[in-house]
């Protein structure tokens, strides 16, 4: 017996329940697959996944579970490599681990909580990832990730910060807050707390914690509270992700968002004047049904308009059950050609920012194998020589080298 092997797709809310079903299954030989299902290229990816696993460990118990499994868990119950499939509302329950029903996929739409019990321990993560949120009240065109994860819910700010406080006290020096939409973090709890509350919560009553980092945000939702946290509290990372999408109005319109292309410039502009050194990333879709020409050339304009130093992007694919799957749509290999051009773009413009920060001092998270790691504006970097994983170093950056940063020294001692 090996113990537990936990395969994580897509997205880090996916890690962090990850690793809470890792101490659910303790040293049981399982192998799970945690599905992705938000585009076609991230479930045939899992298909590849549970294939790949089953060739590697034919006698472990696998199991499917995540968006992909929840949105449609006949398909993965009848591929003969998987014994047992369990829905994302039951996947941090131990019962379902315990229960022998080869399919265990309840409602996701009558989920009403998410559970605060989440992972006690990223052993081999520099990193710890926290789950705040789950699910999403919001209904994009092309999205089917609200049936695979239900509507928003949000964990008690206390067991944030306990949570946390436990992750600190353990050695992890950064956390990442997670969620599917985590800026719609809080209205469901007494109060409706918003986002911005819960991190001043949680740097206030966790002040050990060093470094705390969000994952995407949905930018037409920074508030004035969360945008002078992120712009004014050193101890939250200069680095955001922004859910912009694309950067036509009409497209925008189409894909039933809720911000305009003027609003993310806005925005964009807001926050590098009141942190110059923040970086920007972005999820960015090419070839969304009815797109022409005219309206692409305003998504690949908005690279260079909003700084973006670290694009995700997607050629469209239509998703079952979604409005957009009845639009008319961009043909494959367009949307294709056209993503190619956007991370030609992408990869132009953070290439000349990755060169500005040469003779910068960085503050590094060490990472797995102990050379590498990432700044506060997660910059990847090398480092001169190995350093204890989950140490922060102060270094300084010497060139760019295949798309990493290199430090030409580092200081003794921690930042």
């Amino acid at each position: 017996m090996t113990g537990p092997d936990i395969i994580n797709l897509g997205c880090r809310l996916n890690l962090a329940e990850g690793e809470t079903i890792r101490a659910l299954l303790g040293e049981r030989d399982t192998i799970v697959v945690n599905s992705c299902a938000v585009t076609n290229a991230a479930v045939r990816q899992t298909r590849q996944a549970i294939r790949r696993a089953r060739r590697d460990r034919p006698e472990a118990e696998l199991v499917v579970t995540g968006c992909a499994a929840q949105i449609d868990p006949a398909t993965f119950a009848a591929m003969p490599e998987v014994d047992r499939v369990i829905g994302n509302g039951e996947k941090l329950s131990s019962s379902a681990w315990e229960a022998a029903a080869p399919v265990l996929v309840g409602d996701i739409m009558r989920v009403r909580e998410t559970s605060p019990h989440l992972a006690t321990s990223f052993d081999g993560h520099a990193r710890a990832f926290v789950e705040v949120q789950n699910g999403c009240d919001h209904r994009c065109t092309f999205c089917t990730i609200p049936l695979g994860r239900g509507n928003s819910r949000s964990v008690p700010a206390g067991a944030v910060v306990d949570r946390i406080a436990m992750l600190v006290d353990r050695g992890h020096r950064e956390v990442v807050l997670t969620g599917v939409d985590l800026t719609s973090y809080g209205p469901d709890l007494p109060g409706a707390p918003s986002l911005g509350q819960l991190v001043e919560r949680i740097l206030r009553h966790v002040p050990t914690l060093e470094r705390l980092r969000l994952s995407s945000l949905d930018s037409i939702e920074i508030d004035d509270r969360l945008f002078a946290l992120v712009t004014q509290e050193p101890r939250v990372m200069p680095h955001l992700h922004l859910s912009l999408q694309a950067g036509d109005d009409m497209v925008l319109k189409r894909m039933k968002r809720r911000h305009s292309r003027a609003q993310s410039v806005t925005i964009v502009e807001q926050l590098k004047a009141a942190r110059p050194a923040i970086a920007i990333g972005a999820d960015l879709i090419a070839g969304f049904p009815t797109e022409s020409e005219a309206m692409f050339a305003n998504t690949l304009a908005l690279i260079d308009d909003c700084d973006l130093v670290h694009a995700h992007i997607f050629p469209y694919s239509p998703r079952d059950n979604t409005p957009a799957a009845r639009m008319p749509q961009v043909e494959p290999e367009l949307a294709k050609a056209r993503a190619a051009r956007l991370r030609e773009a992408a990869e132009r413009r953070r290439a000349a920012w990755l060169k500005s920060l040469i003779g910068t001092e960085q503050s590094v998270l060490v990472e797995r194998p102990g050379d590498r790691g990432h700044a506060g504006n997660f910059a990847d970097i090398r480092l001169a020589e190995p350093a204890e994983i989950g140490s922060i170093q102060t270094v300084t950056i010497d060139a760019v080298d295949n798309g990493a940063l290199t430090a030409r020294a580092r200081a003794t001692g921690y930042a």
